[in-house]
């Protein structure tokens, strides 16, 4: 599966660990985030992010900022993009599950590495459900 990650700086090494992981199970992994731990801005990350998945480059975007509130929050100012803060493999599930999200967002000093990969894991590999949900989602996009 294609993939698209953005970090600003405080998800720089939580980010590697990610990457290293994914691309061991045969992702391949588009990465827009930032190497360095120089301050960035995160909207400027979840655009990119946004217009990937938009653009169909990848299937899913990952965003990782220190908590996963504001580059969640940037990220849901695009439209088309449903990014959703998760915290454990149950948010993750129902992100997919419920509110077809197509991107993820992570708090990298807030969720420990393999809980942040098996989140992911969760997230790319729950289909959305529909029924009254798919209701729900178009009411988001309108």
């Amino acid at each position: 599966m294609k993939l698209v990650i953005g970090n600003d700086h405080a998800g720089v090494e939580f980010k590697e660990k990610l990457v290293k992981a994914l691309k061991g199970r045969g992702h391949e992994i588009i990465n827009v985030g930032t190497d360095s731990l120089e301050s960035v801005d995160y909207p400027d990350i979840a655009a990119l992010v946004g217009e990937k998945v938009l653009d169909g480059k990848a299937e899913y975007g990952i965003l990782i900022c220190g908590t996963g509130i504001g580059i969640s929050i940037a990220a849901n100012k695009i439209k088309g993009i449903r990014a959703a803060l998760v915290h454990n493999e149950f948010t993750a599930r129902l992100a997919r599950l419920h509110n077809d999200a197509n991107v993820i967002a992570l708090g990298a000093r807030v969720i420990g590495d393999e809980l942040g990969l098996a989140c992911v894991e969760t997230f790319i590999n729950t289909e959305f459900e529909g029924g009254r949900h798919a209701r729900r989602v178009d009411k988001i996009e309108r």
